[in-house]
């Protein structure tokens, strides 16, 4: 009895590849032996079978794996030779983490797309990278090599954002033909479900905990899904014009949302009740975002507030250091500025100003001391968060500069045009 690495499952889809490429490569007489000795007597190939050109597929992913281990081993090296030789310092004695910023030139550029592009997407465990275009489609790349991998299809308009989970096991992504998708990440991106409700295109979604999904639309709504189901269990009412993007506060209580009303609303996500709506932006307002915990210290020396002892606002849950989740909001508009909130007190705190054209989209530091911005003036601008000040800026694109992300995995700035090219930054 000869015993099986594979799980029976896997072995009988192992066996099904291998006479997928047996039939379509000619080797007919081998296949029929290779089918009658595995039980698959009438399996037939199929170009629309999930099996078939798999076992190619597979092979193609396994030598791309042993370059990329072959590359790391390579770096590994290297950097154990210059810890060896005295040539590194722990970053700890020198500038910390706030030094770790996007550098001009782009280390890659990704041109597949054919229209412009709407968002950038790093994987949160692996080095990928999504981009979603005005085109339909969303790619998926390798973000340090820049090899193209695949391409997700489905969508019948523009897709306006995706968002992978926590794990990095499902990518959720919205469009302009009204629905959400959800995509199985493990089983090669297969789209597992479609969420419809909306009324009119879908601009924006995040992850709401583990279970749930947010999304935003001009239909002027917000709307909570269940992700297990696709039903939409609550639907949030306030905003008089198109709801631009949504945000989930560390602890999954509240969300901020950004609309062409110019405002930018709080709401308890359990209640749907909205806490606070906030104005102070001359134009339509395209983003808005709760900044994370490790950049409280910052935006209260920015606003001249004292440090918090124990905060706890509003009764939500704190982070490991004590910080109340969801006491600051930034948010990005077309007025050309960037605002900072007190979502307590609802005050406009300081105004960033610097871009010369609509603000776009921004994302955080890791290391809580900066924010970077990109904007129609075809720049990435990088900010001071305690002192307000715009320390650097960076020609990101040859046309408007549409959205940002910045990769926890690698060191690594993603940035999207409507060129339709996405721009990879390295940081050092």
């Amino acid at each position: 009895m000869v015993e099986h690495i594979l799980p029976e499952r896997q072995l009988r889809e192992l066996q099904k590849a291998m006479l997928d490429f047996m039939q379509t490569q000619g080797y007919a007489e081998s296949a029929q032996v290779f089918a009658r000795e595995t039980d698959n007597e009438g399996f037939t190939a199929d170009p629309k079978d999930r099996h078939h050109n798999l076992l190619a597929k597979k092979w193609t992913s396994v030598i791309r794996l042993q370059r990329k281990i072959m590359e790391l081993e390579s770096k590994i090296t290297k950097m154990q030779a210059d810890i060896d030789s005295g040539a590194v310092v722990r970053r700890g004695h020198q500038k910390g983490a706030g030094e770790w910023l996007p550098r001009p030139p782009a280390k890659l550029k990704l041109a597949q797309h054919r229209l412009p592009i709407t968002s950038v997407r790093f994987h949160p465990q692996y080095t990928v990278l999504a981009t979603a275009s005005e085109d339909m489609a969303v790619k998926i790349w390798d973000s340090e090599s820049g090899d193209f991998e695949r391409t997700l299809k489905g969508h019948t308009k523009a897709v306006q954002d995706m968002v992978f989970d926590i794990k990095g096991t499902v990518l959720v992504t919205c469009s302009a033909d009204l629905t959400l998708r959800v995509w199985d990440v493990a089983n090669e991106y297969k789209c597992v479900r479609t969420l419809h409700g909306h009324d009119h295109c879908v601009s924006a979604v995040r992850f709401l905990g583990a279970d749930k999904i947010v999304s935003a639309s001009r239909d002027k709504t917000v709307r909570i899904w269940e992700l297990a189901t696709g039903y939409c269990i609550r639907t949030l009412t306030g905003h008089s014009e198109w709801v631009r993007s949504v945000d989930v506060s560390l602890d999954a209580r509240l969300l901020c949302t950004a609309s062409n009303d110019q405002s930018v609303r709080v709401w308890d996500s359990s209640s749907g009740e909205c806490k606070a709506d906030m104005r102070g932006h001359d134009n339509v307002v395209e983003v808005a975002k709760f900044a994370p915990a490790n950049a409280y210290a910052s935006l209260r020396r920015l606003s001249g507030l004292p440090p918090a002892e124990k905060p706890a606002v509003n009764g939500n849950a704190e982070d490991s250091a004590g910080n109340a989740c969801g006491l600051f909001i930034v948010s990005g508009s077309r007025d050309k500025t960037l605002k900072l909130w007190d979502t307590t007190s609802t005050q406009l705190l300081h105004t960033f100003v610097g871009h010369d054209d609509w603000v776009r989209d921004f994302v955080f530091h890791p290391s809580g001391k900066t924010l970077i911005s990109v904007s129609d003036d075809k720049t990435m601008r990088i900010w001071d968060l305690a002192t307000g000040r715009c320390a650097k800026t960076i020609e990101a694109s040859e046309h408007f500069t549409t959205c940002i992300d910045f990769s926890t995995v690698s060191p690594l700035v993603a940035t999207g045009s409507v060129d339709t090219e996405v721009s990879l930054w390295e940081c050092r």
